[in-house]
């Protein structure tokens, strides 16, 4: 293995990188592994921090698994009651993985300034509730508490805020509809102590959080009861199985639903992502071996004769293809430390700056997200080395072809 690594390192460093053929085609295999691993990075890297940031914001305003009763499965606002007193409630102990379980409820209900209204959904929570998810869109103000007596502080988003012209400390009136056979409006008076801005327009044009009690008091339910309850899991890779787990284990009067159930489009439409990354990573392998390919011939073809040479002092063609196979890593690694340094610099500009910005109507966030796991890089770059060692064995077979008495009759 030294013969042939120390003759590969004097290929490398001889003037055959200095030739008018050799030159520019080791230059563009270079530039196309580089090339080639940038865009396999950075794909994969805004492809998986795209889907995990939208699951986390999904997540963050619904939990993994919602129990409500049947009537209330089809809709974002609570029409019937659940009590608390449940053996999931508040801890799930009967099935492992699963962090925590908060009970809330839901109603419609219209905000009205002077001079504007929208309709909203009124998010109640109580003191089970957990803001760590929430606390990382918080922009302005505080998260509120609700631990004491009623409490008319609210949290409303920045979309909302901008459509009634509302800044943070100012009041407003929320009309609701009551339950039964008067129909008139319930106003409610909220004053805003925090601002939060997830980028998920679908939850930041519809959602305010208060307090729970307002809609037990106006749907004339008991302090015990809930509108449906949000059920959060360690492990997200496992929803399937403990969003079963969670249906069996729960009454029959209590319908369970995974978020990837609700929002089946939202997940469906992730989906592409992993499709579109894979159409990538071949496109990219493709066009880095092809130039390896190429590269490695024209080295063939340039060093025939010295290929003859180690053949009538008696290298087999193994060593002789391991040589050029030696050198074609070299030029691999060369395209891979360019292409890693330039791909790793983007993404991290990106994640501290996030200069490159999207269409949160269209993608669910701001900015292009992206997810840095040294695993993954590892991975991706032993793979492109492996395939294209893989395909270079094909044209290495040339080498078998090349026969001491020819090549050295004119050397």
């Amino acid at each position: 293995m030294k013969f042939e690594y120390f003759i590969a390192k004097r290929l490398i460093t001889t003037k055959v990188h200095k030739s008018s053929i050799s030159a520019p085609i080791i230059k563009i295999a270079i530039t196309a592994i580089a090339l080639g691993i940038i865009m396999i990075l950075v794909s994969v890297a805004t492809g998986t921090g795209l889907q995990e940031k939208i699951r986390q914001k999904v997540v963050a305003f619904n939990g993994h698994i919602i129990i409500s009763s049947y009537n209330n499965n089809q809709s974002d606002v609570s029409t019937e009651p659940i009590s608390k007193i449940q053996n999931f409630y508040p801890k799930f102990t009967t099935i492992d993985g699963i962090s925590y379980v908060q009970g809330v409820a839901s109603k419609a209900g219209i905000i009205r300034t002077e001079n504007a209204f929208e309709g909203v959904i009124y998010k109640g929570v109580g003191r089970d509730y957990v803001w760590d998810n929430i606390k990382e869109y918080l922009i302005q103000g505080q998260i509120p508490n609700f631990n004491s007596s009623l409490s008319s502080d609210i949290l409303i988003s920045q979309y909302l805020c901008n459509r009634l012209n509302l800044k943070l400390g100012d009041n407003f009136n929320t009309f609701f509809m009551k339950e039964g056979e008067n129909k008139l409006p319930n106003s409610r008076r909220f004053k805003i102590v925090g601002i939060y801005n997830s980028g998920f327009q679908e939850f930041d044009a519809s959602y305010i959080i208060g307090d729970i009690r307002h809609i037990q008091k106006i749907n004339k339910w008991n302090s015990d009861q809930v509108g449906s309850f949000e059920v959060f899991i360690d492990d997200f890779t496992k929803i399937k199985e403990k969003a079963d787990e969670v249906y069996k284990q729960t009454s029959s009067t209590l319908d369970s639903k995974s978020i990837i159930e609700k929002y089946y489009y939202i997940f469906d439409w992730l989906k592409l992502f992993d499709f579109n990354i894979i159409v990538i990573l071949i496109v990219m392998i493709l066009v880095s071996t092809i130039n390896m390919v190429v590269a490695l011939l024209v080295l063939i073809l340039e060093r025939t004769q010295m290929i003859g040479i180690l053949k009538s002092i008696g290298a087999n063609n193994w060593q002789i293809r391991k040589i050029f196979l030696l050198n074609a890593s070299f030029i691999i690694f060369r395209g891979l430390v360019i292409g890693n340094l330039i791909a790793i610099s983007i993404l991290l500009i990106q994640k501290f700056s996030g200069f490159i910005k999207l269409n949160p109507e269209s993608y669910y966030v701001n900015q292009a997200p992206v997810e840095i796991n040294l695993f993954y890089i590892f991975l991706l770059n032993s793979g492109v080395v492996l395939i294209c060692l893989f395909v270079l064995l094909i044209p290495s077979h040339l080498i078998t072809k090349i026969t001491p008495s020819r090549v050295l009759r004119y050397y």
